[in-house]
């Protein structure tokens, strides 16, 4: 008797997520535009999450109660990412990662990194990497722990280069300022 596999990659499961504050802008239909782009990267959309309120909350984008509903979404669907249909400041996305433990990224990560997925000349690559890393750098806050998800590239860590008292945000920045560095001269 013959066992077989499914050895097929499996797609990463997301849920979106956005906030209408009740503006001119339709929530809907830039969630489903959020759902292609999802698509296109080829991840799986598990669920989607709207939260009504007069405005984004600014320590976590979405309030307490959708957190702990988003939460039991994440846990329901074995979702392994959170999509925010808005940029996330640096404080939101390390607050929503720590309270949910799971992967978050926004709409700009999201489109960064089909750009990457698309590249196929050197420059190309190059120039996305730049946008990727300009863009990362002035969210540290947030990536404390996922430093390593940057484009796919080895953070460089190991014996001998961390400082004496040199903290992991500080290392951060100096591994992302000397990889940009680098690319610009390869530019």
């Amino acid at each position: 008797m013959s066992e077989t596999f499914d050895t097929a990659a499996r797609k990463e499961r997301v849920v979106l997520v956005a906030v209408d504050c009740g503006d001119e802008n339709d929530v809907e239909k830039s969630l489903n535009e959020l759902q292609e782009l999802a698509d296109t990267a080829g991840a799986e959309v598990v669920g989607r999450l709207i939260q009504n309120r007069e405005k984004i909350h600014p320590a976590t984008y979405i309030g307490k109660g959708k957190i702990e509903e988003l939460r039991e979404m994440i846990r329901n669907v074995q979702a392994d990412t959170v999509i925010s249909d808005d940029e996330l400041s640096p404080a939101q996305l390390g607050n929503l990662e720590e309270m949910l433990e799971t992967k978050i990224i926004d709409r700009t990560v999201l489109i960064l990194d089909i750009f990457a997925d698309r590249a196929s000349t050197k420059e190309g690559k190059i120039q996305v990497e730049l946008a990727q890393l300009r863009y990362r750098s002035s969210r540290l806050i947030g990536l404390g722990r996922s430093l390593s998800r940057m484009g796919g590239q080895s953070s460089g860590l190991g014996i001998g280069n961390k400082g004496p008292g040199e903290k992991k945000l500080e290392l951060d920045r100096r591994l992302i300022k000397d990889r940009m560095t680098f690319l610009y001269k390869e530019v």
